[in-house]
């Protein structure tokens, strides 16, 4: 190419090699003392290895291609241009933009093919690809434009079923927008969510009706009977049970994997967290205190000289009483519902899922899984922190 230019040429200019500093420094103050026009640019480093791209309308300038050329041989690196047509406004609609967070134990070639495939399957465009974890790829992000005419809820339900099919990773899709990084509330189930048991099952194992119980459980799961009706049904079996036994149970909770890592990042962020449990509130306020959780809302047992009545007193946190106690707690926080995550594992939390911006089914039935914006079954609670865009140099930076 010569290196005599029209008035106004553009031109993509691609640098590659070795990073070290001062290279974008050297490059960009070059075309700034020649009056160039910065329309845009990319950079990133893998592994050391440089890859910078700058879109450049140039003036009518002699020999600032070959300036460039120079440059780049005294820094080291590489420099190819190419002339591209201006940019124009689009005329079709815009695309809409999405991010595709991928969070697996190891993610390899393999199975960042099967994700990217089904993306293109789909007519998305690959328009960024990010690293959130620091070793290895455990976590990425891939910033995808979907074309209008495509239902970003097919490309959901498209990833679900290669997550659920390997269950080695897992692929959450989000809209791209201001409040994906602006979460600023998480409500969170308690039983099988925030810890790996269901404390009712605890409670009627060590009565000795844990049969009868789970036989309530299995018939309320098959909408044979509706939440209230099992709950009172179970916990009537509890009528008698000491009330030291539940007491113990509250005090040795067993954590899920990755709660700790996840409530400290998000106190430390000023996040606002709550427990909203169709469990007992000895357990969910032992959590609560445990783990420094701001609110804790659950179902309270009636005790009257130390023993279960196998009553309960207030009302009955059911699916809708979860939805309500989220917008609740939003609006005495000041919070919009695009800010708030719900995360839960039952029917029980189906209502709270949807009323929230993002909907996160743990460890859950494929039902409530197909039904939230995405699930995590392959790794721990603090998957999560991906999701915000959080990578594992923020996290560590967060945690000291």
């Amino acid at each position: 190419m010569s290196d005599s230019q029209s008035p106004q040429d553009t031109v993509l200019v691609t640098v590659t090699g070795k990073d070290s500093p001062g290279i974008t420094a050297r490059l960009t103050g070059i075309l700034a003392e020649v009056g160039a026009t910065l329309l845009d640019i990319e950079q990133v480093v893998v592994q050391g290895q440089l890859t910078l791209c700058l879109l450049v309308r140039l003036p009518e300038t002699r020999g600032v291609l070959k300036e460039l050329l120079f440059a780049a041989r005294e820094l080291g690196v590489s420099l190819d241009f190419q002339p591209v047509d201006a940019p124009r406004a689009p005329a079709a609609p815009a695309p809409s933009r999405h991010v595709v967070t991928v969070v697996g134990r190891s993610l390899g070639a393999r199975e960042l093919h099967a994700v990217t495939e089904r993306l293109a399957r789909h007519g998305a465009n690959i328009e960024r690809v990010h690293r959130l974890s620091e070793a290895e790829p455990g976590a990425v992000e891939i910033h995808i434009a979907l074309p209008v005419e495509r239902d970003p809820e097919e490309l959901k339900r498209t990833l679900l079923e290669l997550a659920m099919s390997t269950n080695s990773f897992d692929v959450a899709l989000q809209r791209e927008s201001l409040y994906r990084r602006g979460k600023r509330l998480v409500v969170m189930d308690m039983d099988s969510t925030l810890i790996r048991i269901e404390v009712i099952a605890e409670l009627a194992r060590a009565y000795g009706v844990g049969e009868q119980v789970a036989r309530i459980t299995e018939r309320a799961m098959h909408g044979e009977m509706d939440y209230d009706e099992s709950l009172r049904q179970r916990v009537g079996l509890l009528k008698g049970l000491d009330e030291k036994v539940l007491r113990d149970i509250a005090a040795n909770l067993p954590l899920t994997e990755g709660v700790e890592t996840l409530i400290r990042v998000l106190k430390r962020l000023g996040y606002r967290t709550a427990i909203l449990s169709g469990g007992f509130s000895v357990a969910a306020e032992a959590l609560m205190a445990r783990l420094g959780i701001d609110q804790a809302h659950s179902n309270v047992l009636e005790v009257v000289d130390g023993k279960l009545t196998g009553r309960t007193l207030g009302p009955i946190v059911n699916a809708r009483r979860k939805a309500e106690l989220l917008e609740s707690i939003a609006q005495s926080e000041g919070i919009l519902l695009d800010q708030v995550i719900a995360v839960g594992d039952g029917a029980n939390d189906l209502l709270m899922l949807e009323r929230a911006g993002l909907g996160v089914a743990f460890r859950a039935k494929p039902k409530l899984r197909q039904a939230a914006d995405t699930s995590i079954t392959a790794g721990g609670l603090d998957a999560i922190l991906f999701l915000l865009g959080l990578s594992t140099r923020e996290l560590q930076e967060v945690l000291g």
